[in-house]
C-alpha cells in the first residue's frame, strides 16, 4: 500500500478543532487531490477502540488485534479509492488534558500510548505532527476549559505544582521518538501556525497537496474568558468572586509562576531550534517564495 500516513496528535489547546473543521470543510477538494482525512468523528466512533485498554478490560491483546484489523481495512479501502496521503487528526492519541491536570505535568505516558497507535497502524506511519504552545498560555487554557466543564477552580498548591515541575515538550518529543523511531516528527509552534490551517496542511502533506482556502481562518473551541467562567460558576451555584477582579483571558498564575513557565518553554524552543538532538524538526514560517 503506497500511502503516506500522517498522525496529527495535537496537542490539546493548539487549534486542533479548527484544523479538523477546515479539513472537513474541504474534504471534497482534498479527495480529488488524493488526500484522505480521519478526524475525531471517525477515530472515536469505534475505529480506535481497543488501542488504549480501558481499566479492567478483558482480552486486551484481542482488542488490539481487532483495532489493527479495522484500521488496515479502512486504509486499504482508502488506497483503493485513490488516496495517496492519509491525515489522521485526533489530539486524544497523545493523552487527555484532565490527566495532565491530575498529574500536574505534561502528557505522562505519551510514549507508551504512541507505541500502541504505531502498532495499530502496522508500523507504517510516515510522519507525526505535534503542535506545541507556550506554557503560560497552554495551562491557563486547559484550566479554563476544564472549569467551564465543571472542574473545580485550581488551588494555590496545584498552580505551584504545575510551575515547579520540569517536564516540557522536549520530554514529550523524546518519548514520541522512542515510540516511533521510523517516523519523522515535525513540531509546529502554536504561536506561529495556530490560525493558519492551510499552512499546517501544507507542512503535513508537503508537495502532495495544494491547500484549499475555504474556511481556513476558523477559530473554534476557544478557551472561555473570565466573563464566561463567572457565568459557569453562577450556574453551578458557586461564587463568581472566587475569580477575583481580573478581566479578559483567564490567567491564574502570578508573575513568578509565569516566569517559570516561560523559562521552561524557552528551554524547549532553544533545544528544538538547535536540532532537537536529531529527534524532531521545528517548523518555522518563511516567506511564501521560500517555501
Amino acid at each position: 500500500m503506497a500511502m503516506d500516513i500522517i498522525l496529527h496528535i495535537g496537542a490539546h489547546r493548539t487549534a486542533s478543532t479548527s484544523f479538523q473543521a477546515y479539513m472537513r470543510a474541504n474534504a471534497q477538494e482534498l479527495t480529488r487531490q488524493g488526500v484522505g482525512f480521519w478526524g475525531p468523528g471517525r477515530t472515536r466512533d469505534g475505529l480506535f477502540s481497543g488501542i488504549i485498554p480501558a481499566n479492567g478490560s478483558p482480552r486486551l491483546a484481542r482488542q488490539a488485534r481487532m483495532a489493527k484489523g479495522r484500521i488496515a481495512i479502512s486504509l486499504d479501502r482508502a488506497a483503493t479509492n485513490g488516496m495517496k496521503t492519509m491525515i489522521v487528526s485526533d489530539e486524544n492519541m497523545i493523552g487527555a488534558p484532565r490527566r495532565n491536570l491530575k498529574d500536574t505535568t505534561l502528557y505522562r505516558g505519551a510514549g507508551e500510548r504512541m507505541a500502541r497507535y504505531l502498532a495499530a497502524f502496522g508500523g507504517e506511519v510516515t510522519r507525526i505532527v505535534l503542535a506545541v504552545r507556550a506554557f503560560d498560555s497552554y495551562w491557563p487554557s486547559v484550566l479554563a476549559y476544564g472549569i467551564n466543564r465543571g472542574h473545580a477552580l485550581p488551588t494555590p498548591a496545584l498552580l505551584d505544582a504545575m510551575t515547579q515541575q520540569t517536564r516540557g515538550w522536549r520530554d514529550v518529543i523524546t518519548d514520541l521518538s522512542c515510540a516511533a523511531p521510523g517516523a519523522e516528527i515535525l513540531v509546529l509552534p502554536h504561536e506561529t501556525f495556530g490560525s493558519m490551517a492551510e499552512r499546517r496542511l501544507q507542512i503535513m502533506a508537503g508537495d502532495h497537496v495544494t491547500p484549499p482556502t475555504r474556511q481556513h481562518r476558523l477559530w473554534l473551541n476557544r478557551a472561555p474568558d473570565i466573563r464566561a467562567l463567572r457565568r459557569a460558576l453562577v450556574l453551578r451555584g458557586e461564587d463568581p468572586a472566587l475569580l477575583g477582579t481580573q478581566e479578559g483571558r483567564y490567567q491564574p498564575f502570578d508573575l513568578t509562576q509565569t516566569a517559570r513557565l516561560r523559562e521552561l518553554y524557552q528551554d524547549d524552543m532553544f533545544w528544538l531550534a538547535g536540532g532537537a538532538d536529531g529527534l524532531a524538526t521545528l517548523m518555522t514560517e518563511q516567506p511564501r517564495d521560500q517555501t
